[in-house]
């Protein structure tokens, strides 16, 4: 019972987050839960799917943003090619290859988030139509190799001239199409299992109570701190991966 709680609390605490910045649900959700065991990571790797897409569909639909912004078409399309083209890749890329590769991945974030921080004024125009695409291939490649494929779309969003509903509204829509995808290519696949649909079951009560009271709310806190918030958090998910991969390959 203590386990099913904590849980709770760790998932409102990512959709809130979610919410505030347009990502970081699976970061937080999954970093929460790893430091306490109260689950099964793989487990709750299966549910955080679910709970993303009911996240976003409910956070569009009161945000009344269901509508695809026609500068995220090249993304969504490109990212869902590189998705499927990850998932392939990862059968070709093993052992101590994967970590190398997932090292200066995390490397990259660290120095992403450097610069997001350090460029804090956005871009003076929208970033072209092929700009969107490779960064939302790349991306996808991320989804499917290593299912981290937020930080270049936070980078290349964050920089846009839009306002911060918009950054949001596009970041979400885009976590849901991935979360989408996700679920189409692991549930025939490797299947979901009880206990994943246990978890999912039970947050998703608390994923409609948390987005209903924030999704339409302006965030309380300025740009310049959701900006730090959101380079913090970039700086977390690198690290995660330097890490992960430093023990892997220390430990060979």
């Amino acid at each position: 019972m203590l386990n099913n709680l904590l849980f709770l609390i760790f998932v409102a605490l990512a959709v809130y987050t979610q919410n505030l910045t347009g990502f970081a649900l699976a970061l937080v959700l999954l970093g929460l839960v790893g430091a306490t065991d109260v689950f099964p990571l793989p487990d709750v790797v299966n549910a955080v799917s679910i709970i993303v897409l009911v996240n976003a569909t409910l956070f569009l639909y009161k945000r009344r943003a269901l509508r695809l912004e026609r500068s995220l078409w090249p993304v969504l399309l490109a990212s869902m090619a590189g998705t499927l083209l990850g998932v392939a890749a990862l059968a070709w890329i093993m052992g101590n290859a994967y970590e190398v590769l997932r090292l200066l991945l995390g490397l990259s974030i660290v120095y992403c988030a450097w610069m997001l921080w350090r460029r804090a004024v956005p871009r003076s125009t929208s970033s072209t139509p092929a700009s969107f695409a490779s960064v939302g291939l790349l991306s996808g490649l991320m989804n499917g190799l290593f299912a981290a494929g937020g930080p270049p779309l936070v980078f290349l969003i964050y920089r846009q001239p839009w306002s911060l509903a918009r950054i949001q509204e596009s970041l979400i829509f885009i976590n849901g199409m991935a979360a989408l995808l996700r679920l189409a290519v692991t549930i025939p696949t490797v299947g979901f299992n009880q206990q994943s649909l246990k978890l999912s079951l039970i947050a998703v009560p608390v994923v409609l109570l948390v987005t209903t009271l924030s999704a339409r709310r302006a965030p309380p806190l300025s740009p310049r701190v959701l900006r730090l918030i959101v380079c913090l958090l970039l700086v977390a998910t690198g690290l995660i991966m330097v890490h992960a991969s430093m023990f892997f390959l220390t430990s060979a």
